[in-house]
C-alpha cells in the first residue's frame, strides 16, 4: 500500500507540473511592432470600432467625459461580476506606462504586465486578430485621450473562477482566435469581417456559449443571452434579421429600425461606436452580416 501511494502521489506531482507548464501564459513576438510609427487618426477609428469607450469610460459618463477612459463599469456574468479597468494615459493607475509591447501581450494574448492571464470578459480572442499597424494606431490614440488616477476595482468572483492560473486551460480549449466566416469574399465582405470578428467583436453577445464559457462558433451570431442572463440578445443572421441592406445601416448608425423603435442598452453605445465610422466600413459590416451563414 505505501508502495501505491508513493506512486499515486508521484504521478499526481508530474500532473501537476505539467499542467502548470499547459497553462503557463503565451505571448506573441512583437520586436516588429516597435518598428511602426502609430498614426492617431487611424487609432481613432480603430478605437470606436472596437468599442473601447462603452467599456473603459467611467459608469454614467456621457459627451466628452466617455474619452476618460477611468474605467469601473461593472460586468455581471454567470462567473461572477467583473470591473472594467483604468486604460487612460495616467502612467500609474491607466496604461500610459506600458510599451507596446505589454499593449500587444495584454489585447491580443490575455496576459498582464505582470505576467497572469486577463479574464475573457476583455474580448482578447477578437484583439488577437488586430492587424499589427492598428494596434500601434490604437495605442498611439488612446495615449492622446485625457489621463485619470481613478484606481481599478477588484473583481467579485467565487471559486474557482478567482484562480487566474485555471484560465490557462479556457484558452487551451475555448480561446479560437481564427475567423468565423471564410471562403472566397470579397474585399468588403472581407474588411466588414475584420470589423465585426476582430475589432466590433459582435460575437462577443451575439452568439450563444458553452460550459466553459466559449463562444459556439457552429451558432456564430445566432443569438445569447448577457448581463448573467438577464438580457437576451437576438438572432442577427439572415435566419431572423430580414432586414435590407438600407435598414441595417440606419439601424447602425442611427439606432432606428424599421418598425420605428430605436436601439437600447448596451447596443445604444454600439450606435454611438458606429456613428464615428466612415460610412464604407458601416456598409462593409451590413455586407458581412449578409454572408454569415444563417442560424435558425
Amino acid at each position: 500500500m505505501p508502495r501505491l501511494l508513493r506512486t499515486l502521489a508521484l504521478l499526481g506531482l508530474i500532473t501537476a507540473t505539467l499542467g502548470w507548464y499547459a497553462t503557463k501564459p503565451a505571448l506573441r513576438e512583437t520586436a516588429s511592432l516597435m518598428t511602426l510609427t502609430g498614426n492617431r487618426a487611424n487609432g481613432e477609428v480603430i478605437f470606436w470600432a472596437s468599442g473601447c469607450a462603452s467599456c473603459h469610460m467611467a459608469p454614467g459618463a456621457k459627451g466628452a467625459d466617455q474619452l476618460v477612459l477611468a474605467g469601473g463599469i461593472a460586468l455581471p456574468t454567470q462567473f461572477g461580476t467583473f470591473y472594467a479597468p483604468n486604460i487612460s494615459a495616467d502612467r500609474e493607475e491607466g496604461i500610459g506606462g506600458w510599451s507596446i509591447a505589454t499593449f500587444a501581450h495584454a489585447l491580443q494574448d490575455g496576459v498582464t504586465p505582470e505576467g497572469e492571464h486577463e479574464y475573457p470578459a476583455m474580448p482578447y480572442a477578437a484583439y488577437a486578430k488586430m492587424e499589427p499597424q492598428d494596434l500601434v494606431d490604437l495605442k498611439a490614440f488612446i495615449d492622446s485621450l485625457p489621463a485619470s488616477s481613478i484606481p481599478n476595482k477588484d473583481h467579485e468572483l467565487s471559486f474557482p473562477f478567482n484562480i487566474r492560473r485555471s484560465l490557462g486551460v479556457w484558452k487551451l480549449f475555448a480561446g479560437d482566435t481564427d475567423y468565423v466566416v471564410t471562403g472566397d469574399l470579397t474585399p468588403e465582405v472581407t474588411r466588414g469581417r475584420y470589423i465585426a470578428e476582430a475589432l466590433a467583436h459582435c460575437g462577443e453577445c451575439h452568439t450563444p456559449r458553452n460550459e466553459l464559457g466559449g463562444l459556439k462558433r457552429s451558432s456564430w451570431l445566432a443569438g445569447s443571452v448577457i448581463d448573467d442572463g438577464r438580457t437576451k440578445v437576438p438572432n442577427i443572421t439572415s435566419a431572423k434579421l430580414d432586414w435590407s441592406d438600407a435598414d441595417i445601416f440606419t439601424y447602425l448608425t442611427t439606432g432606428a429600425t424599421p418598425e420605428f423603435d430605436f436601439a437600447g442598452g448596451a447596443m445604444a453605445h454600439v450606435v454611438d461606436n458606429m456613428s464615428h465610422l466612415p460610412e464604407s466600413d458601416v456598409k462593409a459590416i451590413v455586407a458581412y452580416l449578409k454572408a454569415v451563414r444563417p442560424v435558425p
